[in-house]
């Protein structure tokens, strides 16, 4: 088994913890994690971390996203996407393709976005899914994300639904953004057919499905990241997960930094400490 990164294109009706289930079982290790989950609807990009690379996943989680769907007119879903119960119906046909546009705009930049019930986001120490299935709906706090681009167009023959490509910070509700853009327009909506296309520097086009993973090297996992080379001495050190001052480590800049040795393996990843540099994870051992 290698350490390292491996991007999977999920399938509809898998949650992201079936596709690290079957990973466990393809990969045969038990040390396999996901960098952030996906509907389990939804398809697409869905980056895993093996064996020691588990522990650099919290480096890709903040990784903008970027995802294309459809946005589907006139009907609102408890759950705001297509598996839903739908609980309103508006009539939109008159919406031009001018006027998405507009809408969409409106919603792109530095946004507040109320969390769905149907997500992972834990209030009052539960998580507002359990608490949906439940039939409780609570108070949500509003939450800054940013949406770099949301561009909408009606699909061909398909009156009533939109083509939407979405590029967004982690923890973006695409359904949100779908429902959002309902009300703008005087209606509402909901979303199907979500689709991942890229998770920061990973897209589709490296993408495999989870029965015949490619492991990617270590380093793929932090390439986003600052990165500086060591020689032996200050390799030894960094194995170690030895504070060092920064002119040592060769580290500019405000930080993490990944750091490699001189053929360009992964070491570790260092953070600011004081005046120096201390590691957040060492991946290599002292040993190698």
């Amino acid at each position: 088994m290698s350490d390292g990164i491996a991007v999977i294109d999920k399938p509809a009706g898998w949650t992201s913890h079936d596709v690290v289930a079957k990973a466990r079982g393809v990969l045969g290790t038990r040390k396999v994690g996901h960098s952030g989950t996906l509907d389990p609807d939804a398809t697409g990009v869905l980056v895993l971390g093996i064996g020691r690379a588990t522990r650099l996943l919290r480096f890709l989680t903040a990784l903008p996203k970027s995802y294309e769907a459809e946005i589907v007119l006139g009907s609102e879903t408890d759950t705001l996407d297509s598996t839903g119960r739908v609980t309103a119906r508006h009539e939109m046909a008159g919406v031009t393709g001018a006027e998405a546009r507009r809408a969409a705009a409106s919603l792109t930049g530095d946004i507040l976005q109320v969390p769905p019930m149907v997500s992972a986001v834990r209030v009052g120490g539960r998580r507002l899914h359990q608490l949906a299935r439940e039939g409780v709906e609570v108070e949500r706090e509003p939450r800054p994300v940013t949406v770099h681009r949301f561009e909408v167009a009606p699909v061909p023959r398909g009156e009533g639904v939109l083509q939407a490509e979405v590029d967004c910070s982690s923890g973006t509700y695409v359904r949100v953004l779908a429902a959002d853009l309902g009300r703008a327009l005087g209606g509402g909506a909901h979303l199907r057919n979500l689709r991942r296309i890229a998770v920061g520097g990973f897209g589709l086009a490296e993408a495999h499905p989870v029965e015949s993973p490619v492991v990617l090297p270590m380093a793929r996992a932090v390439e986003h990241l600052d990165g500086v080379r060591v020689g032996a001495a200050v390799a030894a050190d960094v194995t170690h997960g030895r504070v060092l001052d920064r002119d040592r480590l060769g580290a500019a800049g405000a930080g993490p930094w990944a750091v490699h040795d001189a053929d360009g393996c992964l070491l570790a990843v260092y953070e600011p400490f004081r005046t120096g540099a201390k590691p957040s994870v060492v991946v290599a051992s002292a040993a190698s």
